[in-house]
């Protein structure tokens, strides 16, 4: 199973509605925050939506 580390790092004030329901449904919600997810076409594509917002810090296999 392929995961991935991302990162927040860019603050979701001001920002519309469906980017801070992006970052929450990636688990990360306050600056700084890692989480390790499964590397899926929908992870993926959460990811390509805020890509200002978090940072692939790692990738495993």
């Amino acid at each position: 199973m392929a995961t991935i580390v991302v990162k927040q790092i860019g603050s979701p004030i001001r920002r519309p509605e469906i980017q801070r329901k992006t970052l929450i449904g990636l688990g990360l919600n306050k600056m700084h925050r890692v989480r390790e997810l499964e590397d899926t076409p929908s992870v993926r594509g959460m990811i390509n939506k805020i890509p200002h917002l978090v940072e692939i810090v790692e990738e495993k296999a």
